[in-house]
């Protein structure tokens, strides 16, 4: 089997993790959920060779779970400065720019303090993986991402579009 196959197939594993993430609406099981799949994503981006990716999806990891714990402003800030410094150690162009860029938005997304503005801010950086994706040559993490936009979307609407039922709200 190639690398290539591979990570085709840990993208479409990270894809069940994603699918389930934001059908949830407790912050705490989001991240852990974004935890499981940013980790095989990780992974996937090394097979490819595309290392700011790679480790921006470490990274990502990191701050998932950190972000179980920590939900403040400074920690978030140090995740940023992270981000972008991995993305100077590792630069290889246009990719890494875009790959940063997603990153920058999905941390400003975790360290948000209700899953709403959490969601809202995921978006707009799953958005620019996507496009990140299609650049990189990768159908499945394309498909990951536009899938894990679909859940938020989902999960968006669920919450906070569809007018509930009195009886169904809790």
């Amino acid at each position: 089997m190639s690398l290539y196959t591979l990570s085709q197939i840990l993208v479409c594993l990270a894809i069940i993790s994603d699918a389930i993430s934001f059908q949830f609406k407790r912050r705490n099981r989001i991240l852990i959920c974004l935890f499981v799949s940013v980790t095989l994503t990780a992974i996937h981006f090394f097979m490819l060779g595309h290392s700011t990716a790679g480790l921006l999806m470490m990274l990502s990891a990191i701050r998932y779970l950190v972000g179980l714990f920590r939900n403040s402003k400074r920690t978030m800030e140090v995740f940023l400065v992270l981000t972008l410094a991995a993305t100077a150690l590792t630069y290889e162009g246009m990719l890494s720019l875009m790959s940063c860029a997603g990153s920058l938005l999905h941390t400003t997304a975790v360290f948000c303090n209700t899953d709403k503005k959490l969601r809202l801010v995921m978006m707009a950086g799953t958005v620019v993986w996507i496009v990140h994706n299609v650049l990189a040559g990768s159908p499945g993490a394309v498909l990951l991402e536009s899938l894990f936009l679909c859940s938020n979307l989902a999960g968006y609407y669920r919450y906070y579009i569809r007018r509930k039922h009195p009886l169904e709200q809790s």
